[in-house]
């Protein structure tokens, strides 16, 4: 769905979410004494007439970026200058988490798939920050509501009596705690996968897989397609110690390495670098960048090279043995260091002398936009959107 749009905290700060539902069941909540312990019972019950909840009622109805929201983040769909569905999600990093705070759309919108939108790019987010679960809470008289988040895959995961008032359950309002979990992956092993040199005949496949790969992850849809692209044909390109994999024909992740510089003075020294390392949404958490990398430094040590040294991610090339640039008095070109600079030695002590200014391929550098979208046509539309934490 294209027409859900970020909602910038700076505009829509405030803004009141109007929730409203009327039902004629609930579900039952009650909790007995054993003697070994607790008896749960949550039974769906009907009421002897309808009930509606309506945000004039509520003493404190929801609004968007509301305070006790530590990372909030909206997204909406707009029609005429009016919000008419939004969903707001909230970090919860010390669980790893992400909740879901808020989630609505106006009576002429349901039931045209819009919920499940917004649902899936919660997913999205939970995926791209890999977040072990999306949790969110609902009343236990919102049947309708449990049963659109039962059907987008959540289930009850916990209840609180008295959240809301202290008569939650006499008021058939008890707080319902949901959850959705990203199913559990196993690890491949290296024989389950094929790692062979790139050829022609796989370049938009490559490019395909890549495109999805980092769609949306570090800015708004994303350049490094292009960038496999453009490094097929870049001088310091190391078609020879690049890496393609493939699981049941079909391309399923890719690093591409190229020769690097690091300068000090008048001194220059070889190292390596690599860029994109990438594996499909699907088969990402099994292993296969760690396959694809452990085989490539292999390859890279028996050609005498002495280390390599990146840009990636803090949380994830460290357990592979990559350590902060400063360790080794290596540099950015601009004669910086932080934690997604990072480099590894190829053998012992093999980066002991080597010290200065980073420099990789101008290639990296300065890709034009104009470029990326013309070259994006190559392929299936994908929907560009923001997400909290992207460099642009």
């Amino acid at each position: 769905m294209d027409n859900i749009v970020h909602l910038p905290k700076e505009k829509w700060e405030g803004t009141l979410i109007p929730i409203k539902y009327s039902t004629n069941q609930y579900f039952d909540v009650s909790i007995g004494h054993e003697p070994r312990g607790y008896r749960i019972a949550i039974e769906k019950k009907d009421f002897l007439h309808t009930v509606t909840h309506s945000v004039e009622e509520d003493d404190q109805p929801d609004r968007l970026y509301a305070d006790h929201c530590e990372h909030p983040f909206a997204w909406g769909i707009i029609d005429e200058e009016k919000l008419v569905a939004a969903i707001e999600t909230d970090q919860e990093n010390w669980s790893n988490r992400l909740r879901i705070t808020e989630l609505w759309v106006a009576d002429d919108y349901q039931k045209k798939g819009v919920g499940r939108a917004l649902i899936a790019i919660a997913k999205e987010q939970a995926r791209h920050e890999r977040r072990r679960t999306v949790i969110l809470e609902t009343q236990s008289s919102n049947v309708n509501a449990i049963g659109f988040y039962r059907h987008q895959g959540f289930d009850l995961i916990g209840l609180d009596t008295c959240s809301y008032s202290n008569d939650d359950v006499e008021r058939k309002e008890v707080r319902l705690e949901f959850g959705w979990f990203p199913a559990d992956k196993e690890k491949l092993s290296r024989d389950e996968i094929d790692i062979r040199q790139e050829t022609e005949k796989d370049h938009h496949a490559v490019e395909l897989m890549t495109q999805r790969a980092f769609w949306n992850k570090y800015k708004p849809g994303c350049d490094e397609h292009y960038l496999v692209h453009l490094l097929r044909q870049d001088s310091q390109y190391l078609p020879e110690l690049s890496r393609i994999a493939i699981k049941d024909g079909q391309v399923i992740g890719c690093i591409m390495y190229s020769k690097a510089e690091v300068v000090e003075g008048d001194r220059s020294q070889d190292v390596l670098t690599f860029g994109p390392l990438c594996v499909d949404p699907k088969w990402q958490g099994m292993g296969v960048g760690e396959i694809l990398l452990k085989e490539t430094m292999a390859l890279a040590s028996e050609a005498g090279y002495k280390g390599i040294i990146i840009f990636g991610d803090p949380d994830y090339y460290p357990r592979l043995g990559f350590e902060p640039c400063d360790r080794f008095e290596v540099t950015t070109a601009g004669g910086e260091n932080f934690d997604a600079f990072m480099g590894t030695e190829l053998y012992e002590n093999s980066l002991k002398d080597v010290k200065g200014k980073f420099h990789a391929s101008p290639v990296f550098e300065n890709i034009p936009e104009e470029k990326v979208e013309e070259f994006s046509r190559n392929f299936p539309p994908l929907q560009k959107r923001q997400f909290p934490g992207q460099w642009e």
